[in-house]
């Protein structure tokens, strides 16, 4: 445990906030059939975890540290196969679908479909900086022809809760796509703001994160929200495999420590592309 100071549940409030701007916690921890609630957002269980315990009368102000990772695999299962976008070929929906993490494929996880992001997304006020937003939005760009969305939970816990979202390009859209991403994590490091749908939002840092290579073309980075004040980390794994995009997204809701992907997932997906 550890002591939280009066503005707690502000943070946590604001973090839950923001989880409804990008794409991944609006579903990743709410089930990715909207079911009988429509288009209503869930609420992070991050969050919701967070808030019960600061309201604890017992407890008032404390918060559980977030779990750590589960021990991962250290190879990818032999038995996984690919499906031949290393070779430059163009995956269909129906295709990616296939070729997109699933239950099994590590051990440590499960796998659920989740729901596609909304029309309207966000606009960076810095077109240097719109292939982030684009990236927030889960909608990389070059646009791409086919794409699938997937929400990756720790097998036991239901900790961290990652999304995925696997893309196709074509061999050039996807490489340009990578490079543009690289390009703006540069010229945008320290922050900048996007606006859509009746919304604002600040971000006040970008910096690169060093990763293990995985298929042809790999890029980590973080993108500090700055909400009220309250810094809230985004995180961005995206590895390329011909013109197959596959980008795994995270956030920290409960602190300021960069959030962690495991790199057996970037390497899985990507033989199972190959």
């Amino acid at each position: 445990m550890r002591t939280r100071t009066a503005g707690t549940s502000r943070r946590t409030s604001v973090a839950a906030a923001m989880a409804v701007l990008v794409l991944g916690l609006t579903t990743a921890c709410g089930g990715g059939d909207s079911g009988g609630d429509g288009d209503k957002p869930a609420k992070p269980d991050a969050a919701a975890d967070a808030t019960a315990e600061a309201n604890d009368p017992k407890d008032p102000g404390q918060v559980s540290e977030p779990p750590a990772l589960e021990e991962q695999p250290k190879t990818v299962d032999p038995k996984v196969k690919g499906v031949g976008a290393g070779g430059g070929k163009e995956l269909t929906e129906t295709e990616l679908a296939a070729a997109v993490l699933a239950t099994g494929d590590v051990s440590t996880f499960k796998v659920d479909p989740m729901d596609g992001p909304p029309a309207q997304g966000e606009n960076a006020d810095d077109p240097a900086c719109a292939p982030l937003t684009a990236m927030i939005n889960g909608k990389p760009e070059p646009v791409a022809s086919a794409a699938v969305y997937r929400q990756l939970l720790g097998a036991k816990t239901g900790r961290p809760a990652i999304s995925e979202f696997l893309t196709t390009h074509g061999t050039q859209g996807a490489i340009s796509l990578l490079s543009r991403l690289g390009d703006a994590v540069k010229a945008c490091e320290n922050g900048f703001k996007g606006s859509g749908a009746g919304s604002s939002s600040t971000y006040s840092a970008v910096k690169r994160i060093d990763v293990p290579k995985a298929g042809d073309d790999t890029l980590a980075y973080q993108v500090t929200g700055d909400f009220e004040g309250d810094p809230v980390p985004l995180v961005f794994h995206v590895v390329r495999v011909g013109g197959t995009v596959a980008t795994f997204y995270t956030a920290n809701l409960e602190g300021t420590a960069t959030p962690e992907i495991p790199s057996i997932l970037l390497a899985t997906q990507a033989a199972k592309l190959k």
